[in-house]
């Protein structure tokens, strides 16, 4: 019988590093928060570790004689070899100089071991056959995941690395060296200025109240994304199939009315723009899910898979209030609020900005002024709260009629807003508020800068 492989593991670095504790009392400081006591293979060397780990977070010294009473405390020194052992690990390591570097080791030996656990996890899922085959997978993806995720744990960093990365990432506004885009430009002057584009890590809000054009808006954005700044745009369409999205981006493209476009019903010059937006539209690295019962779960991990695979720029989720909750006997305002923190940790988690589409609570049509208000979305959990951007859309033409607008208004200063939209920035939290129009031209599903003419009639 073959004899069975021993795990990953290297016991002369984890005998040089706790050398260096012994004989450094700061060397701690430079290990602590990212080495953890379950990282070392050999028992003996663990409760090592974790004797000196337990002065450290008493803020006491760290020698020879302050771990071996410790030891001795927790009746484990003879159990370690004694004194002998600690003294053998001191003649082995001339400096503590290199304790980072053992360190390193210890963590990926550790690492690696962790891979083959979960690799039995995942074996474990299979052998259970579960029907629902969607759940295994995101299990099986979650926990390798996990294991990646204690790869890299977050620390302080130094204000001047802080600033070297800033000033890095600010030199380019557009892909730098590695493919990556510092931020998601909208193609509106008007949002990106005051935003800054959407930024990495953010959750960013678009709500309004249905048929106001926030589907047409998040796609505008995705295609400005994808077509302009060639950044990758992650979209789930939990509303619409993929087809009906395809259809909107090329009436939005090539300029033809929308329902010539989803009826085929179009001249030969319409098929030649048509056409042509699709080469376009083809060459945009855009990838788009239309599964229309999705957990946070699946779209967590659907993304997360995509961007170890393209790296992901955009995340665009329309909308939020279609996606399930985990059916745990909660309301649907504390599955909604469960949803948004989700959202929330999954664009900190890929350092991406995540734009999730919602709807607007009845409230609006109730009041005398229609104008969304932050208000509106506190009945749907806690999305004011996690959200670093949150904007409104707005069209008086939605509520009042031309009659209506022409007896409280001079229409000689103030034309009917026939496809204005007011776009309103209610909560910005690394910036400031505002308000601005847009132009919406509903026969192209399409969102314009207002100083652009209206397109030509086809």
């Amino acid at each position: 019988m073959a004899e069975e492989k021993a795990p990953p593991h290297d016991i002369e670095a984890e005998e040089a590093l706790i050398g260096s504790l012994l004989i450094d009392p700061d060397a701690i400081l430079k290990v602590a928060s990212s080495l953890k006591v379950e990282d070392f293979f050999s028992e003996t060397n663990r409760m090592t570790y974790q004797a000196c780990f337990a002065l450290y977070q008493r803020n006491e010294i760290i020698n020879q004689i302050t771990v071996a009473h410790e030891l001795m405390r927790q009746n484990r020194l003879e159990q370690i070899g004694g004194a002998a052992f600690l003294s053998h690990l001191i003649s082995n390591v001339p400096t503590s100089l290199h304790a980072e570097h053992y360190a390193q080791i210890v963590s990926n030996a550790a690492i690696m071991r962790r891979l083959i656990t979960a690799a039995g996890q995942i074996e474990a899922l299979g052998y259970e056959a579960s029907p629902d085959i969607e759940a295994s997978l995101n299990k099986a993806e979650d926990i390798l995941f996990q294991v990646r995720m204690k790869r890299d744990p977050r620390d302080f960093v130094p204000i001047r690395d802080a600033l070297g990365q800033y000033f890095e990432e600010a030199g380019s506004l557009r892909v730098t060296q590695e493919g990556e885009v510092p931020h998601i430009l909208t193609g509106f002057a008007a949002l990106d200025e005051p935003l800054g584009g959407l930024q990495r890590s953010d959750l960013i809000v678009l709500a309004a109240r249905p048929s106001l054009g926030k589907t047409s808006l998040a796609l505008n954005i995705a295609r400005s994304a994808a077509v302009t700044q060639n950044a990758c745009v992650a979209m789930c369409s939990l509303e619409m199939s993929r087809e009906a999205v395809v259809q909107r981006l090329l009436a939005s493209e090539s300029g033809v009315d929308f329902k010539r476009v989803r009826l085929g019903h179009f001249s030969e010059q319409d098929e030649m723009r048509i056409m042509e937006a699709s080469g376009i539209l083809s060459e945009a690295p855009m990838y788009i899910d239309d599964s229309p019962q999705l957990r946070v779960l699946d779209i967590r991990s659907k993304v997360r898979r995509l961007h170890f695979e393209r790296r992901i720029d955009l995340i665009i989720i329309d909308y939020l209030q279609l996606i399930q909750g985990e059916g745990k006997n909660e309301t649907r305002v504390q599955e909604i609020s469960k949803i948004t923190r989700a959202l929330k940790t999954l664009a900190r988690e890929l350092d991406v900005p995540v734009l999730a589409v919602s709807q607007l609570s009845r409230a609006v049509e109730w009041r005398a002024s229609h104008i969304p208000q932050l208000a509106d979305l506190r009945e749907s959990g806690s999305i004011e709260q996690d959200a670093d951007v949150v904007l409104f859309i707005y069209r008086d033409d939605m509520y009042f009629s031309p009659e209506e607008w022409s007896k409280v208004h001079d229409i000689e200063r103030e034309p009917y807003p026939r496809g204005i939209a007011d776009i309103i920035i209610a909560k910005h939290r690394n910036g400031p508020l505002g308000q601005f129009k847009l132009r919406f031209v509903g026969r192209t599903a399409k969102f314009a800068n207002l100083e652009a003419e209206p397109l030509p009639a086809s």
